[in-house]
């Protein structure tokens, strides 16, 4: 049995899978909100949510990793100027995944995953 072991694999070898993902989280970053399965959906928040912690630190080694992990530099620099900037005070949850529709042709249920907007609100609001 495979409980909880891994990440999901979507079907794809792995090199094919990360070049999907990274693929989905340039078009993330640029556009704020895309279409997807909900299954990449999951994936993409995974690897997206780490990379915004990371522009939250905003130092040269952060830079570096996060540039290893998109390989696009117009990704990163908004990443580190737009995006992380809007989360300073959030610890964490960058991301939101909303089911849609189910797809006409294969019948794979879609999602819509964004940006949460704004700052944090504490528990005591």
């Amino acid at each position: 049995m495979r409980h909880k072991s891994g990440i999901k694999k979507l079907g794809r070898p792995t090199e094919h899978r990360m070049a999907m993902i990274r693929n989905l989280a340039v078009s993330l970053i640029e556009k704020g909100r895309i279409e997807t399965t909900v299954d990449r959906a999951k994936v993409l928040r995974s690897f997206v949510e780490p990379i915004v912690t990371l522009g939250k630190k905003g130092d040269l080694s952060a830079i570096r990793l996060a540039y290893s992990k998109l390989h696009n530099k117009d990704a990163v620099r908004k990443v580190f100027k737009e995006i992380a900037p809007k989360y300073t005070t959030r610890p964490g949850g960058y991301t939101r995944v909303l089911k849609t529709r189910i797809r006409r042709g294969d019948n794979a249920t879609m999602a819509i995953i964004e940006f949460v907007e704004g700052e944090a609100v504490s528990k005591a609001e």
